[in-house]
């Protein structure tokens, strides 16, 4: 397994991250079991970045995560959450819920401090709010030695300069923007690194437009990224490729992005994607599908 420098943070993580969304039963229903079994095979094979959310099935995930990680030693990983998002249609970016938030995390997931915690999804209140309420909070949750570092995520990638003009962040978590139909994220690197902010990319399935059995239901995709995603993957199935691999294999590809987030519930889920990482792209295969995405090539969706 690659590592990587995640900015100037210190920390070296695994260029395969595991997103662990899955285990709150986002993309359909999951035996927990098994998800925990994905957790200690992700170890076993190298991966050592966890990141979770309260929001990912209202705590399940993060209560999954945390009797996963039960059984591995602190030192083998390193562990991810976020504030703010609560459920659907529930935030609450305030100081006073921020710094609950990172107690009850800290209780589900077992664990005496996260490595890194990180303001969710920032376009759904103000940066006055994030920059006055939300980050000191974070802060503050540093010098209790609750977390070692601050981040932020979200969609829309203007809003990562509208906060990191004004404060100095640790780690940034843009997702869905370095795929094979989005590679808006290409553009904001260079600044990103100017700022010394470690670069997180989540989703290079593109929340499963990017599969063979396409994207959940809710997926805001509109009907063109969709029809085309779908192309696409049919013309991989008729080269005998997954398109799956193929765009792990092309969203790893950018050593300027520390970890790649790959949303995994099951032990055979985790393997396959990390067996994709020992295959490069086929370069005649990546151009054809490239050419099918091209109508809709970054164009992306409102967060819901």
């Amino acid at each position: 397994m690659e590592v990587r420098k995640l900015g100037a943070t210190g920390l070296e993580v695994s260029a395969l991250g595991f997103g662990a969304s899955p285990l709150g039963g986002v993309f359909g229903a999951i035996d927990e079991q098994e998800g925990m079994r994905a957790v200690h095979t992700a170890i076993d094979l190298g991966i050592n970045y966890f990141d979770v959310a309260p929001y990912y099935g209202e705590i399940r995930a993060e209560a999954v995560l945390g009797r996963a990680l039960s059984t591995v030693p602190r030192e083998s990983y390193y562990l991810a959450t976020k504030v703010g998002r609560l459920g659907p249609g529930r935030f609450d970016y305030s100081a006073a819920q921020t710094l609950a938030s990172i107690d009850d995390s800290l209780s589900r997931l077992g664990v005496d401090y996260v490595d890194i915690i990180q303001c969710h999804d920032i376009e759904f209140t103000t940066p006055r709010q994030i920059l006055e309420e939300t980050l000191p909070a974070l802060r503050r949750s540093c010098q209790a030695g609750k977390a070692r570092l601050v981040g932020i995520t979200g969609l829309p990638l203007t809003n990562f300069p509208a906060i990191l003009d004004h404060a100095a962040l640790d780690t940034i978590l843009s997702f869905c923007h370095y795929s094979l139909n989005d590679t808006a994220l290409t553009g904001l690197i260079p600044y990103l690194q100017t700022k010394g902010v470690g670069i997180i990319s989540a989703s290079p399935l593109s929340m499963g437009l990017l599969t063979n059995a396409g994207p959940p239901d809710w997926h805001p995709a509109s009907p063109a990224v969709k029809a085309a995603c779908a192309r696409a993957a049919a013309h991989c199935r008729e080269n005998g490729a997954d398109i799956a691999r193929l765009a792990i294999r092309f969203s790893l590809s950018n050593p300027a992005i520390a970890t790649t987030l790959v949303g995994m519930a099951s032990p055979d889920r985790v393997r396959r994607n990390v067996g994709y990482l020992g295959t490069l792209p086929d370069p005649a295969l990546l151009s054809e599908v490239q050419a099918i995405l091209e109508p809709v090539h970054d164009e992306t969706w409102d967060n819901t």
